[in-house]
């Protein structure tokens, strides 16, 4: 557990409800569903699509405030389009603010549109406490939709914020979607909801400073998710030196805060039986990455907290697929470590010798992700077989120097699962961008005394870091994330606020739905 400085706990354990905590969890809106019938009073949003007239909710909205809505549109220039929207306070009717927020055309809208909407719409509704959203027209599937939408939308991370005013913070606690079909609405959320829980557990983690959240802290809350049916090993030095994980301990050496490996099994195929190869997820876990001896500028260091983002959203993907009992066999791994300088610290110029044998030339003890996967891609294929698998890891920055922050980077060795990803991430928004792996690239990890070495020359870093940890999947069907450009954001996006932003956990519970559950 983390410490105060004193020897005494500061923080707390997960909680199964909501997020893994220190203190309150964070916070949830709260959402229901019922018959579209216009609200007396209060705030109300609108869905409203292109070339689409006054009906049902939106027709009764405007007779009660006069036509102030229409006018106000008409003055707006608004016409449905997606992505628009507009914001009338006290127009009438009782209501204190209606917004309308643009759906486009109704043959191109698809889930992710009302995700989009609906979080548009918490935005805009955030000092309000409690409003509604009027989604008679559509369908109970976009219905829900919408509300996810809202609740991604909602996120804050702000345990720490001792004297935040209350006015100051957002208010909206209850959201209300009205649509024709409750019932089916509702049981269309539920899934969703249980989503956006591993997401925000994943924001959770990855927004915690790393004088709470060290290697053993990660892990120690890992293990109630075993509430939710995981299974949980957690592995310590002892268990990583049987191993012969030698790569990751290298990286670990320097700090205090000693080195762990966490393993998340969740058997949910039917019958609880294990009928064919699970599929797997592995995240890097530098819970603060100084960078070691090839240190690296003081200036924006206090980022690489979320250095650990990787193995942040596997554990909230595993959450997500428990949560909502994904029918598929899956199994978590993630490597947890920090990376500082000490006097017992790795050297560049050190080899270390991997789990599967293969010797490492350290050059930069800054390339210190792709050492800790190195060894945790090795075990997962060697203990489980699985059919295929991801691993995720804020790797380089030479990936946000070609993609920027709007695609994380794709590698595979597999066709394949490289569209399926690519196609999960369209329909998600967690869009990623292949690149290539190629045998020229291969050939500049070649070291003069090892079997490879953990760096190269600048051009193509983000490609050979990749082409590094293909040598450890032993030919197995893989892909690799690199979410060092979509893990944290420095503004607000269509799904998330500024921060921790969750990127994989939507993206992979895809892949699991539409390609692995039974």
């Amino acid at each position: 557990m983390a410490g105060d400085g004193n020897g005494k706990p500061f923080g707390g354990c997960y909680s199964p409800r909501a997020t893994l905590a220190i203190g309150e969890p964070s916070f949830m809106l709260e959402i229901s569903f019922a018959k579209p019938q216009l609200p007396h009073s209060g705030a109300l949003a609108l869905l409203i699509g292109e070339e689409e007239s006054e009906a049902g909710i939106w027709q009764a909205a405007e007779e009660a405030t006069g036509g102030a809505i229409g006018r106000a549109l008409k003055v707006a220039e608004f016409s449905g389009k997606s992505g628009q929207n507009a914001t009338l306070l006290a127009p009438g009717g009782g209501f204190s603010r209606v917004v309308v927020v643009g759906l486009g055309k109704r043959g191109e809208r698809t889930r992710l549109t009302l995700e989009e909407a609906g979080a548009t719409a918490a935005g805009l509704l955030a000092r309000e406490e409690t409003a509604a959203v009027a989604a008679d027209a559509l369908a109970p599937e976009l219905a829900a939709a919408s509300a996810h939408g809202a609740t991604l939308r909602s996120y804050r991370f702000d345990r720490y914020r001792t004297k935040e005013k209350p006015d100051e913070k957002p208010r909206l606690k209850k959201l209300t979607v009205l649509t024709a079909e409750p019932a089916k609405a509702r049981s269309a959320h539920e899934p969703m909801q249980a989503l956006a829980e591993g997401v925000f557990l994943t924001r959770d983690l990855v927004s915690e400073p790393a004088n709470v959240l060290n290697p053993a802290e990660m892990a120690e809350r890992c293990k109630s998710l075993d509430r939710l049916g995981i299974e949980i090993e957690v592995m310590g030095p002892k268990e990583l030196r049987k191993l012969g994980f030698g790569a990751m301990l290298g990286v670990a050496q320097g700090s205090i805060n000693e080195p762990r490996m966490v393993v998340m099994q969740w058997r949910g195929a039917a019958g609880g039986r294990r009928k064919r190869k699970p599929v797997a997820f592995v995240g890097k876990g530098v819970t603060f990455d100084t960078g070691g001896i090839s240190i690296k500028s003081a200036a924006g260091m206090e980022d690489m907290k979320w250095d650990m983002a990787g193995a942040g959203t596997v554990v909230g993907l595993m959450s997500a697929l428990a949560r909502r009992e994904a029918r598929a066999d899956v199994v978590g791994l993630i490597g947890l470590v920090e990376n500082m300088p000490s006097g017992g610290a790795q050297r560049p110029g050190d080899v270390v010798k991997t789990a599967s044998g293969q010797t490492v030339e350290v050059i930069n003890t800054d390339a210190e992700g792709r050492l800790v996967l190195a060894d945790v891609l090795w075990y997962c294929q060697q203990e489980f077989d699985p059919q295929w698998m991801v691993d995720l890891a804020t790797l380089t920055g030479a990936i946000i120097v070609g993609l920027g922050h709007e695609h994380a980077g794709l590698f595979s060795n597999d066709d394949a699962l490289a569209e399926k990803l690519g196609k999960a991430g369209r329909d998600t928004g967690e869009l990623v961008w292949r690149m290539p792996l190629a045998e020229a690239y291969d050939k500049r990890l070649r070291s003069d005394i090892a079997d490879m070495k953990n760096v190269t020359d600048r051009p193509g870093s983000s490609i050979t870091a990749a082409q590094f940890l293909q040598r450890f999947v032993n030919g197995k069907p893989w892909a690799h994330l690199d979410i060092a450009g979509t893990a944290w954001l420095a503004k607000e996006a269509p799904l998330a606020a500024k921060g921790a932003s969750g990127f994989g956990v939507r993206l992979l519970d895809r892949l699991v739905a539409d390609h692995f559950e039974e």
